[in-house]
C-alpha cells in the first residue's frame, strides 16, 4: 500500500460535477483573462475573510511582491521575516529591493519569536512579515504591538493558513480585542495567499491573492498586477503581468464553498495523530492550538534520526517531506551574509511533515503511526 504525502482525488471525486461545470461555463464564455469569474471569486472570498479588498494575482510570490510594493516597501528598506519558511518569503522582499533581516524562530510554533524582533529593528525598518508556517497563526497580537510602537508595516505571508483563526494571547487588552478570532491575512496592513494545487484552498495550476482593507493599497495592487496601468494602455509604473486565470477563480470559487469543511477535516487527522503519538519518545508532537488550519502536520524528530526515519517511510511506502531543509538566511544566495539563526537551523534537522488530507481515514493514520514508531525504535 503506497500512502502519499498528499492525495488531491478524494476532494476531486466530492466536488467533481460541480468543477466540470465551473469549467465548461469559462470554455463557453471563451473569456479566459479576466473573465467575470474573476470579480465572483474576489467579492466572495473578500466576504468569507471579511476583509475590504481582494486582489487576484498569478502566485503566492507575487501576491508577496505586489503586497510589498503596494505598502511602499522598496530600495535600501529593511523588512523583518522568518528563516524558516520556502525561499518566496525572503525572496519577494529581495526583489522589490528591500533587505531581508532575518529573526529567528519559537521551536513551539515554528513560527517568528515576536521576543526577538526589537533587536533587530533600524531606522531602515520599514515592515515585519511574519509566515504562519504549517497554517499555525503566528502570535500577531504581539507583533502588530511592535508594528504600531515603530510605525511598520505588517504584511503577512498566508501562503499555508487559508481559513487560520488567530486567537493568540499575551497581548494588551486593546490589541487582543481588535484582532481576536480574526482571519490570518486580515490583522496586518495585508496578507498574501497562494492558490498552490497543494494548499488548503488550491487551485488546479497557480494562482495568488492580496487582501487588504486599504484603499489606497488595494489600487495599487490592482494596478501593479496589469503592468502597471490603471487605464489600458496608460501606464504609470513598471509592474507585471499577475493576473488571477479565469478558469482558476471558477475553480476556486466551488472549492470556497467547502474549505471550513476541508479544514476541519484537516484538524481532525491532526487530533488523531497527536493522541496516536502521544508518549512516543524520539519525536515532538505540534501544539494543537485553536486557529490551526495543518496544511501540515509536521513532527520533529530528535537525536539526528530525521533522515533514517524518513528513508525507513520511503521502504514502507510512505510519504513524507522536510519542510524545510535549509533555513532561507542559510540558502546559497544569502550564505554568510547571515548569522545563523541557532533554532532554525536545528529544526531544519528535524522536522518531517506526515501524511495529511482531509479523507485521511483513521485506518490509514494508524498504520503510518505504527510503521513511524518502527523507525524510531
Amino acid at each position: 500500500m503506497k500512502i502519499p504525502v498528499l492525495d488531491l482525488k478524494p476532494q476531486y471525486e466530492q466536488i467533481k460535477a460541480e468543477v466540470q461545470a465551473a469549467i465548461n461555463a469559462v470554455l463557453e464564455s471563451s473569456r479566459f483573462i479576466m473573465g467575470p469569474e474573476v470579480k465572483q471569486f474576489e467579492q466572495e472570498v473578500a466576504a468569507y475573510l471579511g476583509v475590504k479588498h481582494a486582489i487576484g494575482v498569478n502566485s503566492g510570490t507575487d501576491a508577496l511582491v505586489i503586497g510589498l510594493r503596494a505598502l511602499g516597501i522598496g530600495e535600501r528598506d529593511e523588512v523583518i521575516t522568518t528563516p524558516f519558511s520556502f525561499f518566496a518569503t525572503a525572496e519577494s522582499i529581495s526583489n522589490v529591493g528591500a533587505k531581508p533581516v532575518f529573526v529567528d524562530i519559537d521551536a513551539k510554533t515554528f513560527n517568528l519569536d515576536p521576543k526577538a524582533i526589537q533587536e533587530k529593528i533600524t531606522p531602515r525598518t520599514k515592515a515585519i512579515l511574519p509566515v504562519h508556517l504549517y497554517g499555525n497563526p503566528t502570535l500577531m497580537g504581539q507583533i502588530m504591538e511592535l508594528a504600531q510602537s515603530h510605525s511598520l508595516k505588517v504584511i503577512e505571508d498566508c501562503a499555508q493558513s487559508f481559513g487560520a483563526r488567530y486567537f493568540g494571547t499575551n497581548s494588551t487588552e486593546a490589541v487582543q480585542a481588535e484582532i481576536e478570532g480574526k482571519f490570518t491575512g486580515t490583522i496586518g496592513d495585508a496578507g498574501a495567499f497562494s492558490f498552490f494545487p497543494s494548499k488548503n484552498l488550491g487551485a488546479y495550476g497557480d494562482g495568488g491573492l492580496v487582501v487588504t482593507d486599504d484603499d489606497a493599497v488595494a489600487d495599487v495592487a490592482r494596478m501593479l498586477r496589469v503592468h502597471g496601468a490603471n487605464k489600458k494602455y496608460h501606464n504609470e509604473v513598471l509592474g507585471y503581468n499577475s493576473r488571477l486565470d479565469t478558469l482558476q477563480a471558477a475553480i476556486l470559487r466551488v472549492k470556497l464553498k467547502y474549505i471550513d469543511q476541508w479544514n476541519q477535516g484537516r484538524r481532525r487527522v491532526a487530533q488523531q495523530y497527536n493522541d496516536l503519538l502521544a508518549g512516543v519518545g524520539g519525536l515532538v508532537t505540534p501544539e494543537w492550538l485553536d486557529g490551526h488550519v495543518f496544511h501540515q502536520y509536521t513532527v520533529r524528530i530528535l537525536a539526528g534520526k530525521r533522515d533514517k526515519v524518513k528513508e525507513y517511510l520511503v521502504e514502507q511506502g510512505i510519504g513524507s517531506m522536510v519542510y524545510y531543509p535549509v533555513p532561507q538566511d542559510q540558502l546559497p544566495i544569502y550564505q554568510g551574509r547571515y548569522e545563523i539563526c541557532t533554532v532554525s537551523q536545528q529544526l531544519a534537522g528535524e522536522v518531517l511533515s506526515l501524511p495529511i488530507w482531509p479523507e485521511l481515514e483513521t485506518e490509514t493514520i494508524k498504520l503510518i503511526v505504527e510503521t513511524l514508531k518502527q523507525a524510531l525504535c
